[in-house]
């Protein structure tokens, strides 16, 4: 759907939503750059995507700014501009409650989470800004919409959103869209540990929304490859869930006069 070659920098673009989208910019003709700590498979993807002319690397920690900055500078000057910013990197958390939360668990996700969007993307957007074009993919939840027992993972999409929003405002008069896609439970190779582990049951994953289906990491990607397209051009500041059903799915299950086909 992109229409013409640039450069998509991806974080946590070593594995899951973060290695598909960097597959399927690619696949649309980008350059690629990878940001994330696990340089085994970070540099296996780049490797993969063509090598140094087509892909590369850096060992970042999305929640260190400075870091951060210094990787999207050197990605900028060595291939002149950023296109496509898909800020992925984040890490995940088992239910809990917001008393009983690890506090210094709680504080690593955030530090990930959240402020590795907002370092990103103030990164990137210093870039799109002078060249007053770009398009910027955030990480959203269904988390981001209704609670769920994770009691810093929940909050922090939800902020992410309201944050997906702003840049939205603040960039879009230099020609750059700012878009969140908000995924449901994702067949990553982290949920797949979750699963393996017992700590997800994946018949409940699969049946949680509309559609009797596991969302993959590819769904995702393709819905960044629109967003971030010039089919939509008009479309900034939204948060897009997919989700396979699951916030129309989830109420409407709960309806207290009962479900006409299950009554």
């Amino acid at each position: 759907m992109t229409t013409a070659r640039g450069v998509a920098l991806i974080t946590g673009g070593a594995s899951g939503i973060g290695e598909a989208c960097a597959r399927r910019f690619a696949k649309d003709g980008h350059r690629i750059a990878i940001l994330d700590v696990n340089d085994a498979a970070a540099e296996a993807v780049a490797r993969d995507l063509g090598g140094p002319d087509d892909a590369l690397w850096r060992n970042v920690d999305v929640s260190d700014h400075g870091a951060v900055e210094a990787a999207v500078r050197e990605v900028a000057d060595a291939w002149g501009r950023i296109d496509i910013c898909v800020a992925s990197a984040g890490i995940l958390e088992n239910a809990s409650t917001v008393l009983e939360a690890d506090p210094e668990a709680h504080d690593r996700l955030w530090q990930v989470n959240y402020n590795g969007t907002v370092n990103t993307c103030r990164s990137v957007g210093k870039v799109m800004q002078a060249q007053k074009a770009g398009a910027m993919i955030t990480l959203g939840s269904i988390n981001s919409y209704v609670p769920l027992p994770l009691p810093a993972y929940c909050p922090s999409k939800t902020a992410i959103t309201r944050l997906t929003e702003l840049l939205a405002v603040e960039l879009g008069r230099f020609n750059v869209r700012v878009n969140g896609l908000a995924p449901t439970y994702v067949l990553t190779p982290a949920l797949k540990a979750r699963i393996d582990s017992g700590d997800r049951d994946p018949d409940v994953i699969r049946n949680s929304g509309a559609l009797d289906m596991f969302v993959m990491p590819e769904d995702i990607a393709n819905a960044a490859a629109f967003l971030c397209s010039d089919q939509a051009r008009a479309i900034t500041g939204i948060m897009l869930p997919v989700d396979a059903g699951h916030l129309a799915w989830t109420p409407y299950q709960n309806y207290a006069g009962g479900v006409p086909w299950q009554s």
